[in-house]
């Protein structure tokens, strides 16, 4: 059974007592007459072809209580986009597949990118961007999930405890992270936010001095977790990385658009694994080496925003402070491990510890380099700012595509 402590900033929404999923269901189900409620996929079409997504198809179709899914499509050929209609299309909910690779979409991004409004790297942040785009341009939906599409524990409990906290009409929240314990086939996971996320958020308390938005993100379980929700009246405003920082940007912007009781984290599952990302010691621009560099500039940008000043000696002195507090944290997991009889490489812990120290400095160095970088996809406000009729464009070309190919309505 879980703790009740109410720790960090942020309240959190505990699972004490293993409710029945139907019954969560149920009350969702009412809820959904007040909050319409819908569900963000964004997919790699490769992902159509793994264990995991194919289960997480059957679950959601048992879902009583959405009105809306939203699948995000990429690195999709145009056969393989007929193929991914094929796919969704059981599905007993009204969906739409955005094909982020087709003409359609293609020519309302090179309109964007016209006015310096559209994306400028691909990605899951990409495709999560347009996806929000989509569920403004539809407005079907008031809650609004978002999970992964690689989770091969998935089952659709952790769709009805992600979304509840936006969906109950006596709650305020407008945004809610998902975290569960990173723990599979006996070994303990989770290797960035174990060994770079927290002991980087003490080292910078320590080298910096206190910070509301430190103390913030460290309140957080797990600030990686792919799944989260939101009430649409967030999407507007929302400026979203590009790069691997989406869920650390996506916490950011939420600190700086809301007051913390309008935030919390709700623990999803009693176990979670999806597909683990190589951490790439040989290649900076891949795996996790790639994510940590993207979420230590993300980090630095933040604080410097917030009075912060950094230098390239205090980017050595944050990695020397973290080198320590990290290889501590090791010896915390190792027994954590032990004592719940699992394994831990604690060679493996301490390769990922100078690697993330190393690309610390890489972070800073690039940070201190590039200080007119744009690290954020604009605003969907902004957009519509300079394009009113977006909205109408991105509805027009996916029902097209949608009748083109699926030959539905």
């Amino acid at each position: 059974m879980g703790d009740f402590h109410q720790g960090g900033t942020v309240a959190t929404l505990h699972n004490l007592t293993r409710r029945p999923v139907e019954e969560l269901e149920a009350e969702l189900v009412e809820f959904s007459a007040k909050r319409p409620m819908g569900l963000l996929l964004p997919s790699l079409y490769s992902e159509l072809e793994t264990e995991a997504m194919p289960k997480i198809l059957e679950e959601v179709k048992k879902v009583p209580y959405l009105g809306e899914i939203v699948i995000g499509l990429d690195r999709a050929t145009k056969d393989q986009y007929v193929e991914a209609l094929k796919f969704f299309g059981d599905l007993p909910q009204h969906h739409r597949v955005l094909w982020n690779d087709g003409p359609r979409l293609r020519e309302l991004d090179e309109e964007l990118r016209a006015h310096d409004l559209a994306p400028t790297e691909m990605g899951k942040g990409r495709n999560v961007w347009y996806c929000l785009g989509y569920f403004l341009a539809t407005n079907r939906s008031e809650a609004i999930a978002l999970h992964d599409c690689d989770i091969v524990t998935y089952d659709r409990s952790m769709l009805a405890r992600l979304i509840y906290p936006m969906a109950n009409p006596q709650f305020s929240y407008q945004f809610a992270k998902g975290y569960y314990p990173r723990v599979a086939e006996g070994s303990l996971n989770g290797r960035v936010t174990r060994l770079l996320i927290t002991p980087l958020i003490r080292s910078l308390e320590q080298v910096t001095g206190h910070s509301e938005y430190l103390s913030y993100l460290d309140g957080f379980r797990y600030p990686l977790a792919g799944e989260f929700s939101f009430r649409r009246s967030v999407i507007p405003d929302i400026r979203m990385p590009s790069d691997w920082g989406l869920e650390m940007g996506t916490l950011s912007e939420m600190f700086r658009n809301y007051s913390m009781n309008k935030l919390c984290q709700v623990d999803i599952a009693e176990g979670y694994d999806h597909k683990h990302q190589d951490i790439s010691l040989e290649d900076r621009e891949k795996g996790l080496s790639k994510m940590s560099i993207d979420i230590c500039k993300l980090v630095f940008r933040k604080m410097a925003v917030m009075g912060t000043v950094f230098s390239a000696e205090v980017v050595r002195t944050i990695k020397a402070a973290y080198f320590r507090n990290a290889l501590d944290f090791v010896e915390r997991y190792k027994n954590d491990a032990i004592i719940n009889g699992l394994s831990l490489d604690v060679h493996k812990e301490e390769e990922a510890v100078e690697l993330f120290a190393e690309n610390i400095i890489q972070a800073g160095q690039t940070f201190l380099d590039s200080p007119m970088e744009k690290p954020f996809i604009p605003s969907w406000s902004r957009v519509e700012s300079a394009m009113p009729e977006v909205f109408d464009r991105l509805l027009v070309a996916v029902e097209e595509d949608h009748r083109e190919f699926a030959g539905g309505s």
